[in-house]
């Protein structure tokens, strides 16, 4: 017979309360035990998670995030590589999937297409007040499992810095920035279904 993940934590959780009542702690400090408690409960048994991410199917065990590629003029030369770390360690750090070189269930490549820096924000003087970069991925996933999810989608995010200062200025914290939130999008693309 099939358990149902629910009755398991209701269950402990009525033990749980029963135990407490019987040692006499403070309220206070029952209360936030039991808060904790049910938090573990609940990612343990795959009801919630603190991510923010659907739990993945079980038949999904690997990831494979291929080499991206730089299609555009601009941009450091690491960016290809440093895109690609970040999306490795965000798969690591926040599912159970392992990363593998090749034939993965879950495949991700793509290329750089845009490294763009526009002005914005005219002022009266006909002069940009604030300057913009932008940077535009192209991800193709595979999902070797359920051809549905399958995708080819852009992701792409901007940063703003001041009209009086330049690019070399602010790239070194600009574009971390950037790409953190387009791994963030990608992620909740792939693995958070959103």
């Amino acid at each position: 017979m099939k358990t149902n993940p629910l009755s398991v934590v209701r269950n402990l959780w009525f033990v749980i309360c029963s135990l407490l009542k019987t040692v006499n702690y403070k309220p206070h400090i029952t209360n936030w035990f039991l808060l904790v408690a049910c938090g573990w409960l609940f990612a343990a048994c795959g009801v919630y998670s603190f991510t923010g991410t659907n739990p993945l199917s079980p038949d999904l065990k690997t990831v494979t995030i291929n080499n991206f590629t730089l299609q555009t003029a601009g941009g450091p030369a690491n960016l290809p590589l440093t895109l690609n770390e970040r999306l490795k360690e965000y798969y690591q750090r926040y599912t159970n999937l392992k990363v593998v070189p090749a034939n993965g269930n879950l495949v991700l490549e793509g290329s750089i297409t845009g490294y763009e820096l526009v002005a914005v924000a005219p002022t009266a003087q006909d002069q940009a007040g604030v300057n913009r970069l932008q940077i535009t991925v192209q991800v193709r996933f595979n999902n070797n499992k359920d051809d549905t999810k399958n995708f080819d989608q852009a992701f792409s995010f901007y940063k703003d810095f001041p009209q009086n200062q330049t690019l070399t200025q602010n790239e070194a914290q600009l574009v971390p920035l950037i790409l953190d939130q387009i791994v963030l999008d990608i992620f909740n693309k792939t693995a958070g279904d959103w």
